[in-house]
Parts: structure tokens; sequence; C-alpha cells
């Protein structure tokens, strides 16, 4: 039985004159983001929300994006119904959409990109592998899979944003040297536009 995926991303074009719709994501200075929601589902089935590891991030399990942007600065909310009890993810956004493999996905944005770093070695330098040239989160979640986590990074989007969020199997990221952005296999994937 295939889950059924809803999203919604919402947002209202310059000039369009009419008011936002109520589950327009806003922030404090009035400025109109978007909200996604996703239901994770096996790769078999999945359109744009994505389980690779069905324990840790069950089917079924609800994710909803909010990318708000501010002034030169964006926020970005997570929030999780349903996903493992009790255990923390960390999150990442990543620059291409989500596949059947958590490889498809790429790596993770940067808003300034390490000149180093190729496909094959996505960067580890923690002068670009770091909080506030990409979006990191630590999602926790309660007796009963819930949880919420934001972070507001200091530049928005112009002509690239990233494509989608990563569950990764660790619960926070590392930031060492050489490790600077780690934090384990990719558990589940939500494609969004960030916009």
């Amino acid at each position: 039985m295939r889950i059924a995926f809803v999203v919604a991303a919402l947002s209202v074009a310059v000039g369009c004159g009419g008011d936002p719709g109520p589950d327009d994501a806003r922030s404090s200075e009035g400025e109109v983001g978007s909200r996604e929601i996703g239901v994770l589902a096996p790769v078999g089935a999945a359109d744009v929300a994505f389980t690779y590891d069905p324990e840790a991030a069950p089917p079924g399990a609800q994710l909803e994006l909010e990318v708000v942007p501010g002034d030169g600065a964006t926020t970005v909310r997570l929030s999780a119904d349903l996903l493992q009890p009790d255990r923390g993810y960390a999150v990442h956004a990543h620059t291409d959409p989500c596949g059947k493999n958590g490889t498809d996905a790429g790596p993770h944005y940067q808003h300034e990109v390490d000149p180093a770093a190729t496909p094959e070695r996505p960067s580890v330098d923690p002068a670009y592998a770091n909080p506030h040239n990409e979006i990191w989160l630590e999602l926790a979640t309660d007796g009963q899979g819930h949880g919420m986590a934001e972070t507001t990074v200091p530049f928005a989007f112009d002509d690239r944003a990233p494509s989608s969020i990563v569950l990764h199997e660790q619960p926070t990221t590392a930031t060492e040297h050489g490790r600077a952005g780690s934090a384990g296999a990719r558990l589940a994937c939500f494609t969004a536009s960030f916009r």
C-alpha cells in the first residue's frame, strides 16, 4: 500500500497583490517563506520523502520544513512526528533532490562552496563545513517520536538554494578538522525547495 505524500509549498510571488495564506511561514519583518510537509515512505513507494532505514526513520513519519527569510539571514525550522522515540538526529540541507539512494541528495549545501571539495570528496574543512556556512539542525525526539529543531544562518538564498533535507544517524554533527560536517549514514531524505 502506498503511503500518501502531501506537499504544500506555500509562497507568494512578488507583486501578485493577494494576501498570504494562513500556512505561509513569516519572518518577524513579515517576509513570506515556505512550508513543506512530507511523509516518509519506503524507497520503492516514495516520491519525495524517502526512508533508507525503516527502523530509525519509520515509514509514515511526517516531516515539516519551514524556511523563513529575514534581513540577510534565513531561519530554518524542522518538526517531525512519528520518528523513532527518544533519539537524536543530525540534519543537514543538501544540494540535490532525494532519490533511491541516500547519496542522490549530493553533498551539504554550502553558502560559500569549499573550492577543494569534489562530488567524491565532500567538504570536511571547518572553514566551510560549519553551521554558519551550511544548514545544520539537531533534532531530538520525545517518547512519542515528536521533535523540533531550528537554526538561523547569516545568509539568504539567491540563485542557489538547497534541494533536500537529510536525517543522519548521529545525534550531532562533527566539527573537528577532517571530519567537519560528518554525521554518519543517511537515514531519510525529504526533497524540499527552500523557497
